[in-house]
């Protein structure tokens, strides 16, 4: 998580969690990704939990930094005015909840666990005006929920018999490469019982790797190589036209 500083759990439990793929691999014509995260929940004498608890799911990553601008319209066209920075924002976020999260816990531990995207800490970089900040972290989150890399699903984890759970979780197409965390807690009567944390890796393969290796650690090559075949299609594009 983004900076939080976890209180003292009550317990004890076992919680542990899997995930259904560790490593995803981003190749030409991906459409996405299904992740199924699962495990079970059980005492450390290896018995189903006494009395009802939920399970939420969060799937995060990677941060980044981001610079948020704000367009207004002056003599008929939109022209970029106010901006803020925000040092680590993810650039994934998915949370999944075996009920709405406002159920589960009070607005303290959900801030503390970053349970919900209301409750998502993003940075800001220097110090501005607070409805100001907060007015640029709502612009934010729904830029990122309108392109699918930030969403929440208050319906998605299942529980059986009160030990094993499972929810499933959409990576878009457009899902950004590096290192994941999908952390899941076991929480009954607003309190964490458990936490556990599972690793995914999303990286590009073949082709797509070589491009993305290349526009990295080579820029200015990729960028001569990339203008001389734009002006070689250009060139085939009207020889073939002037012969038609």
């Amino acid at each position: 998580m983004l900076g939080a500083a976890h209180p003292e759990k009550a317990g004890p439990l076992v919680l542990v969690p899997e995930v259904s793929q560790h490593e995803i691999r981003v190749e030409q014509g991906f459409t996405g990704a299904d992740l199924l995260l699962y495990g079970a929940i059980l005492t450390p004498e290896g018995q189903p939990v006494a009395g009802d608890y939920d399970v939420v799911v969060v799937v995060e990553g990677p941060p980044r930094a981001v610079v948020v601008r704000e367009k207004r319209q002056v003599a008929g066209m939109w022209i970029n005015a106010a901006s803020s920075s925000f040092r680590s924002a993810p650039g994934f976020y998915a949370v999944a909840s075996s009920r709405p999260v406002a159920g589960i816990v009070d607005s303290r531990t959900a801030a503390i666990y970053e349970l919900g995207l209301d409750w998502l800490q993003l940075s800001p970089i220097g110090s501005i005006d607070p409805a100001r900040q907060q007015r640029f972290a709502r612009g934010l989150v729904d830029h990122m929920q309108r392109m699918g890399l930030y969403h929440e699903d208050p319906r998605a984890v299942s529980i059986s018999h009160q030990v094993l759970y499972q929810a499933r979780i959409t990576l878009p197409s457009s899902v950004p490469i590096g290192d994941y965390t999908a952390e899941t807690f076991a929480i009954s009567k607003g309190r964490v019982l458990a936490s556990g944390l599972t690793r995914i890796r999303v990286d590009k393969q073949g082709f797509a790797r070589f491009i993305a290796d290349r526009a990295e650690h080579a820029g200015l090559a990729y960028g001569l190589c990339a203008v001389a075949l734009s002006i070689a299609m250009g060139w085939i594009a009207g020889r073939l036209f002037a012969r038609v």
